[in-house]
């Protein structure tokens, strides 16, 4: 397992809900964070490295050693939204690359934890940023989709580098072509939903 850069098509696939916690996904909720820590993160989804499910795991703290600050999220619904603001934001998928994206101010969301219980939260502040920008990640939605076409404009270049990077890895054969990725997209599918 491992951080998937855009434009990798995983980033734009919408995952699917999962039906059941095992082993198998608290092993894959444990990389999860591991992951995060390593890229100084604070939340991370599961398709931003290449799994196809609705779950991502946040820890505000960035801190590995604040084990009681994570959260885990599986299968989340926003429920309920209210105000907006608008901050700079990033994504450990685009690095090096922020903008400001406005979003919920306040955010009630619902959601299933590792023991497979149901819980609902109120967020506000830089939890309920991180839980809209990763449960758009779960959408196959971007922070840049939400970005005017002039604030698009300013990070052009930097979009285009990350491009053309996939692009030489996939003609090198670091990465599989599209048609493999979708392919193995949809058997891990059948697989755990």
């Amino acid at each position: 397992m491992q951080l998937i850069f855009y434009p990798h098509p995983t980033l734009r696939h919408v995952s699917k809900p999962l039906r059941r916690v095992d082993a198998q996904l608290r092993q894959m909720i444990t990389q999860m964070f591991e992951i995060m820590y390593e890229h100084e993160g604070i939340g991370l989804a599961a398709n931003q490295v290449d799994l196809p499910y609705r779950v991502f795991v946040l820890n505000l703290t960035g801190d590995p050693n604040e084990k009681d600050a994570e959260m885990v999220f599986i299968n989340p619904v926003i429920l309920r939204r209210k105000g907006t603001v608008e901050e700079s934001e990033g994504c450990l998928s685009l690095p090096e690359i922020r903008a400001p994206v406005p979003r919920f101010q306040t955010v009630v969301v619902t959601s299933y934890d590792l023991k497979g219980r149901e819980f609902t939260m109120e967020a506000s502040g830089l939890a309920a940023r991180a839980i809209q920008h990763e449960i758009d990640h779960l959408d196959g939605v971007l922070f840049i989709d939400r970005l005017s076409p002039s604030q698009l404009r300013e990070i052009r270049d930097q979009l285009e580098a990350l491009e053309r990077k996939f692009a030489e890895q996939q003609s090198a054969g670091m990465i599989a072509d599209s048609r493999r990725i979708a392919a193995r997209i949809a058997e891990l599918e059948a697989v755990r939903t």
